[in-house]
């Protein structure tokens, strides 16, 4: 499904950081970005990713921070106080 046809069914850009233990180095924190779109405030893509991450991957998940972010939404609209001409 393209971008513009999830945003209008109110899918957010989604961005987590997701901080994780090195498998290697476990005392050391390595950070990865994740960005998809998704559905605010249960984050399905989100959390399905992260199961695979648990199921699969050796780095131990320490901590993940998220934001979202709707990008189509009401137009703001200001009213001008005043309307100027140049000749």
């Amino acid at each position: 499904m393209s971008a513009l046809a999830l945003q209008l069914k109110d899918y957010r850009l989604t961005t987590a950081e997701i901080l994780y233990h090195m498998p290697d180095h476990p005392h050391l924190l390595q950070s990865y970005v994740w960005q998809d779109y998704d559905i605010s405030p249960e984050f399905p893509q989100l959390r399905r990713f992260l199961d695979f991450w648990s199921r699969n991957l050796d780095g131990k998940l320490h901590s993940v921070k998220v934001d979202s972010q709707k990008l189509i939404g009401q137009s703001e609209l200001r009213r001008a106080d005043c309307m100027l001409s140049l000749h």
